[in-house]
């Protein structure tokens, strides 16, 4: 009797994989990893175990898409407001992002690309990240984004200093650029540039609202937002994720 519950969440499981064909399927997926703090309190666990938890979760959840060939993902690690965080709960939250990008690194099913404003970051941390970037560029499955040192206000303020900086290079002046600024110039100087806008964006611990992620690049995402904190979320939490998504009639512009 104590197996049923869980084949029945199987055979749920299954058929909801079963029910979504590749075309309705997001291109891009970028997630709030939220959650990891609270989900230590329920166990009366420290805030490092929590993002150890967490850690673990993005590790499952790269093997969900790419068994799914989503071919982006992008996940919200670390922002700039999370490096203001106390000094003993940053330093460890920087060293478990070390070591889940050389476990992903090693789990080769990803090209993984860091995000943010990772001068910020403290050297061992931009070393290993630069470092899974080159050893995974020839990777298979998704792209992955990490966002680490990540604010989306800051993200568009330097891509506007980027496009300045550019003109002023080739000898053009501030008011000329200025005139013929364009939202394809800021596009193409985002940290994201030349890869596609989120098709979904999923936040997880039930707060509904985006944190500045991914503010230019979400103009047209559509949103999901999940009551499970991210440790918690399964499989299954996804898979209803996608199935939301491919029954939205998407409009752009409108």
């Amino acid at each position: 009797m104590l197996k049923l519950p869980r084949v029945m969440y199987s055979f749920y499981e299954h058929r909801l994989r079963r029910a979504l064909t590749p075309d309705e399927l997001p291109h891009h997926v970028g997630v709030l990893v939220d959650g990891n703090r609270r989900w230590a309190r329920q166990f009366g666990a420290s805030a490092e175990e929590g993002h150890r938890a967490g850690a673990r979760k993005i590790v499952e959840f790269l093997r969900w898409c790419d068994e799914l060939e989503i071919q982006v993902v992008t996940l919200y690690v670390l922002s700039t407001e999370n490096l203001n965080r106390p000094p003993e709960e940053l330093s460890a939250l920087l060293q478990i992002i070390t070591n889940l990008t050389r476990e992903l690194q090693d789990e080769g099913i990803c090209r993984i690309q860091a995000v943010g404003a990772l001068a910020t970051l403290p050297p061992q941390l931009q070393e290993q990240l630069a470092s899974s970037a080159r050893s995974t560029a020839g990777n298979p499955g998704p792209h992955l984004n990490i966002a680490v040192g990540y604010g989306g206000r800051q993200e568009i303020v330097d891509a506007v200093r980027e496009v300045f900086e550019d003109a002023a290079s080739r000898g053009e002046s501030l008011e000329r650029t200025a005139e013929a600024l364009s939202i394809e110039d800021i596009s193409a100087h985002l940290y994201t540039r030349g890869q596609p806008d989120p098709d979904l964006l999923i936040r997880t611990s039930g707060e509904q609202r985006l944190s500045g992620f991914l503010m230019w690049q979400s103009a047209y995402s559509e949103f999901y937002f999940c009551e499970a904190l991210w440790p918690d979320f399964r499989r299954v939490d996804f898979l209803r994720a996608l199935r939301d998504y491919a029954r939205r009639q998407r409009r752009f512009g409108g």
